[in-house]
């Protein structure tokens, strides 16, 4: 996707839309990480992915990381002035995800269709925010 280098959305999103960005922002809110820490909390990925993107973020200054000189040696990753700026968009998302994508509880199932009686409530929610 070619990305119009004046729109600050779409350089905001060559970013951000990339795959694991997001979560790893939102681990990292909560301070310093290490790799396998993270490699943890983000089920699914795979190290060199998480290198990878580490190394992306690290390169965009939305994440810094800090070697000590310890043995064995010690990495923590954190998110810098420029990465914590990102964490509106994920308590925009969260709060979205909240209100209008409710989990079913069934595995393998994101969403949840609303139950009768429930869509006559949210049209009319919708409708009377239209009119």
């Amino acid at each position: 996707m070619a990305v119009d280098q004046t729109c600050p959305v779409c350089r905001t999103s060559d970013i951000v839309c990339a795959k694991w960005t997001l979560l790893l922002v939102r681990d990292l809110a909560e301070g310093r990480s290490r790799f396998c820490e993270l490699e943890r909390s983000l089920a699914g990925i795979s190290p060199r992915t998480l290198s990878l993107r580490l190394r992306a973020l690290e390169l965009e200054g939305i994440v810094e990381r800090h070697t000590f000189p310890e043995v064995p040696p010690r990495v923590e990753y954190a998110l810098t002035e420029k990465g914590r700026a990102l964490l509106p968009i994920i308590d925009a998302m969260r709060t979205y995800g909240e209100r209008w994508l409710r989990a079913t509880g069934r595995p393998g199932a994101a969403l949840a269709r609303p139950e009768a009686g429930e869509t006559d409530a949210l049209l009319a929610g919708s409708a009377s925010a239209v009119a």
